[in-house]
């Protein structure tokens, strides 16, 4: 109907702004929440590191006993990511992730006031069964609500995201560690916040859950009906195992070539990588409008390969430093690119399962890091450990290059450029 004079009190009534901004700031506020509650993963470790020593101290244990302290997470995180996906499946994703962000907030806000190892532990416990629901819930919740190019931007964003809480995280715990190691734990509670606003804002309509009728066959039935599943998994896997190399066997390998100083061995270890990680996660959207899933994977395992050969053979300063540049660029490539394609490689009632192989291969992968690379570099030398992990990422290249592991499937349904409505 045109707009003229006499109808236009008739048009502003039927076309009332008020419900239209009411939706536009509900979506953004779904947005900014998954966004955040995607840097919770990487916080629960990160936020440990700086006041690791102090609580070793503290609490008279040994380097390997507060090593617990940082992978009791990750460990629990891998093995209860497929239960988590089967609740996210018959259930859906809203009430799962609000209970999962508390849950994340009081585990990991507990260590506040743990008077001993053993309760700090089952507080990580704790801890970890939240991060499993919070990493599969925001997973599901980001793919469900967003399709089509907006997606590939959405996916780009909680790199950045995730990237950038990676260093401000711990930054904020070394700050809070100064008063005491208990104060740091307090930067968990956000999860409770984050939870309450999750079930505030979350539609009723993202991943509504699918109930156990539809979702027969479980795992094991969408393994079969789509092997490319493990091939993908078994990337997230190897994805896993090198990210951690650099991280703990970095700052010994720096020490080689005569660079000490904390501020220096953040900036190769974690600052650089994570910049760049960042600065890719803004772009990636223009990225994947020109490149396939499997060109992407393909362009991830060139630039981890970089990283290692750097890694391992130079050892002037100034070149070394594009080794976490190229590293930031491989994972900011790679993990939107394989969490699509897992999610795509199955039907929406089994997606949360789907998409807990994620979970548990990427943290399967990173507990076991320091336990495949630690013996051969106590056995050889650090640059054989980092060549290793370049061999790792060649397998990727190979396998994204010879194999149709990372090719997109057809579609299920048609994809909607924009968010389900709420």
């Amino acid at each position: 109907m045109p707009v003229t004079r006499r109808n236009l009190p008739q048009f502003f009534a039927s076309h009332s702004l008020v419900p239209m901004t009411g939706i536009f700031w509900r979506r953004h506020l779904v947005l900014w929440v998954l966004l955040l509650a995607s840097t919770l993963g990487v916080m629960a470790g990160a936020t440990v590191a700086p006041v690791l020593a102090l609580i070793q101290n503290d609490l008279d244990v040994s380097g390997t006993a507060a090593g617990f302290i940082i992978t009791t997470h990750g460990l629990t995180i891998a093995v209860t990511s497929p239960l988590v996906g089967c609740a996210i499946d018959r259930w859906g994703v809203r009430a799962p992730l609000g209970a999962g962000l508390v849950l994340y907030g009081l585990g990991g806000g507990a260590g506040l006031v743990a008077p001993d190892y053993p309760s700090l532990i089952a507080s990580r416990f704790a801890l970890g069964l939240g991060a499993s629901v919070v990493f599969t819930g925001t997973t599901v919740a980001l793919l469900t609500l967003y399709q089509g190019s907006m997606r590939d931007r959405v996916m780009g964003w909680r790199t950045t995201a995730t990237t950038a809480g990676g260093v401000l995280w711990p930054l904020l715990a070394g700050v809070l560690g100064g008063v005491s190691w208990h104060a740091a734990f307090g930067i968990y509670l956000v999860g409770i916040p984050l939870g309450v606003a999750a079930l505030l804002a979350m539609p009723t309509g993202a991943s509504p859950g699918s109930g156990p009728g539809e979702t027969s066959g479980g795992l094991f039935g969408l393994l079969r009906t789509s092997p490319a599943l493990l091939g993908l998994a078994g990337i997230v896997l190897a994805s896993g195992i090198m990210m951690y190399v650099p991280a703990v066997f970095l700052p010994k390998r720096l020490e080689e070539i005569g660079i000490t100083s904390p501020f220096l061995v953040a900036v190769y270890g974690v600052t650089l990588a994570a910049v760049t990680a960042s600065l890719v996660g803004l772009v990636y959207a223009r990225v994947r409008a020109r490149l396939s899933h499997a060109a992407i994977l393909r362009l991830a395992a060139v630039s981890w390969l970089g990283a290692f050969l750097l890694y391992g053979t130079v050892s002037h300063p100034v070149p070394l430093l594009l080794a976490p540049a190229f590293a930031g660029v491989g994972n900011a490539l790679a993990m939107p690119a394989l969490t699509v394609l897992i999610a795509d490689h199955a039907p929406a009632g089994l997606r949360g399962r789907a998409t807990s192989l994620q979970g548990t291969a990427m943290f399967t992968g990173q507990f076991l890091s320091p336990l495949l690379a630690g013996p051969l570099i106590a056995a050889t030398s650090h640059t054989t450990g980092f060549l290793a992990a370049g061999g790792v990422a060649a397998a990727v290249l190979t396998t994204a290059t010879l194999t149709r592991v990372a090719a997109t499937p057809e579609p299920a349904e048609p994809a909607e450029s924009s968010p389900a409505p709420s």
